[in-house]
């Protein structure tokens, strides 16, 4: 138990307190920024409930979309923005204080004194959205937002009408959240832990009922000790799955299987056939395999073994990963009545999200893409994703290592090896500023220009930069017609997008 926690009892104060859903005439909003944070304040304004908020800087797409729905954000932390912007306005009925926030946020520390209901994001995303609805929450170390948005877009293009919370900015359904009329909602699973007063992970509050399950890998090294300290906690997830329930897991990821022995409720296994390697047939029921890159596409082959169904497939987005985001959802949704054909023919339309292998414009015979790819395995996969979709060009990748994990030396090699599939590579140094973490001081940080000269010994163009306007200008320097610039960063990565477009623009 949390010290706040104790201490709250010790007080007589309870932050479960309840409250009415349907009597919400304000709610507050505390570092409103996140993705998740940012989406559930758009579903509540969206109810007509006025909604407050308050962050640090924020950047896009979150910040752009907070004003889209109407919302105000106050910068910085204060108890002051607890208190109504006009003279006699509403007192929040409800605050909600997201997992960046420390328990020594001034802010914070105001809502808890002030006797109002106060949520994790977590219990108050299950409270006002979730808990009348079948949860299929999506988690896993890779691929949550993208298979998140794949399973919504699914259930609205045949006809459920689901409601939604993805990590992300969709085009599939021009935001983050939607809340529609069907049985479904559809979540990110998050295994970051759920506030200060709350060390638990995020996904034990959705309280699934269908689980899909992407990958085990370590992440998130600043509360997490080590791989094992990370399947403790999905080994949680499955054992918190209830007899009824369904857990669809990508079973040829050694991770995934490893968790999966505490299982009470039905497993469905699924993978796809990768470069080198068969795969394990005997576990995944459904499988993906001829991987075939085109101009319109990626095609499969689609078999479902245990039900003795094949399909021919093609989709819009790239790479083995992502086929495998779309088996999975497909074997989800198949085994909750929306038959795979129907998914097959809705990925036709499929539009996909901001940030995921978004093309953010073209100049001077070069094309710039945006993807979120931090952690090793997602930037290889982006990689070679960007490779299928441009066969014959240059592929050129731009890494920030930005999160707590990325930021150490735990990843180095790792990133060697991730980055090789690209022809050139620029890499930012990692700053001066303290790494974050509970887990023990950060003693050792990445070294770019130790992953720069590892790459070059590989015999690739690579080099370590300090200032984002170097980048621009090796870019832009040493263009070649067809190039794609890949840019991959969790962060704003200080506007690299337009400053590479404004570059090519003025050199072509």
């Amino acid at each position: 138990m949390s010290e706040i926690r104790n201490r709250e009892l010790a007080e007589g104060r309870d932050h479960q307190r309840p409250f009415r859903a349907d009597a919400l005439r304000r709610v507050h909003f505390v570092a409103i920024g996140g993705t998740g944070m940012g989406s559930l304040a758009g579903l509540v304004k969206a109810r007509g409930i006025e909604v407050t908020g308050s962050d640090k800087r924020l950047y896009p797409p979150m910040s752009t979309a907070l004003v889209d729905w109407g919302i105000d954000v106050v910068e910085g932390f204060d108890p002051r923005n607890l208190e109504p912007s006009t003279p006699g306005g509403l007192l929040s009925d409800l605050i909600v204080i997201g997992n960046a926030v420390r328990a020594d946020n001034p802010e914070a520390v105001a809502a808890i004194e002030s006797g109002v209901p106060y949520r994790s994001f977590s219990d108050a995303l299950y409270e006002l959205a979730i808990s009348e609805r079948h949860c299929i929450t999506v988690s896993g170390t890779h691929g949550k937002t993208t298979t998140t948005n794949l399973a919504a877009h699914f259930l609205l293009a045949s006809g459920r009408d689901p409601s939604l919370l993805v990590g992300g900015i969709s085009l599939d359904f021009d935001g983050s959240f939607r809340e529609g009329a069907g049985g479904h909602f559809v979540v990110e699973g998050d295994e970051y832990d759920t506030a200060f007063f709350d060390k638990t992970p995020k996904f034990l509050h959705y309280h699934p009922d269908t689980l899909i399950l992407t990958s085990v890998e370590f992440d998130h090294a600043d509360i997490y000790r080590d791989l094992d300290h990370v399947k403790q906690a999905f080994r949680e997830l499955v054992h918190s799955m209830p007899p009824t329930g369904r857990i669809v897991a990508a079973v040829t990821h050694d991770g995934v299987r490893d968790v999966l022995s505490d299982a009470s409720c039905e497993v469905i296994g699924y993978g796809v056939e990768r470069e080198g390697q068969p795969g394990d047939l005997e576990s995944a029921s459904w499988w993906a395999r001829d991987l075939t890159p085109g101009g319109a596409g990626l095609r499969f082959v689609l078999e479902d073994r245990a039900g003795g169904r094949r399909w021919d497939v093609e989709s819009p987005i790239f790479g083995a990963h992502n086929v495998e985001n779309v088996v999975g959802v497909i074997a989800a949704l198949d085994a909750l009545s929306v038959p795979a054909e129907e998914s097959i023919k809705a990925l036709r339309g499929h539009l996909g999200v901001k940030r995921r292998q978004e093309i953010r414009g073209r100049a001077a015979g070069v094309t710039v893409i945006d993807d979120f790819a931090h952690h090793p395995t997602a930037v290889e996969g982006t990689i070679e994703a960007i490779a299928q979709r441009y066969p014959g060009s240059r592929v050129v990748a731009l890494l920030e290592p930005r999160t707590n994990t990325s930021r150490r030396a735990l990843f180095q090699d790792d990133y060697v090896r991730a980055l090789e599939r690209a022809d050139r590579v620029a890499i930012v140094e990692v700053g001066e500023d303290p790494i974050y973490s509970i887990t023990g001081e950060v003693t050792e940080c990445l070294s770019a220009e130790a992953v720069a000269s590892a790459l070059r010994e590989r015999g690739r163009d690579a080099a370590a930069f300090a200032e984002i306007d170097e980048i621009v200008d090796w870019v832009v320097g040493g263009r070649q017609e067809g190039d794609v610039v890949l840019v991959m960063s969790n962060g704003a990565f200080g506007g690299i997008w337009e400053k590479l477009l404004t570059k090519l623009k003025a050199a072509q």
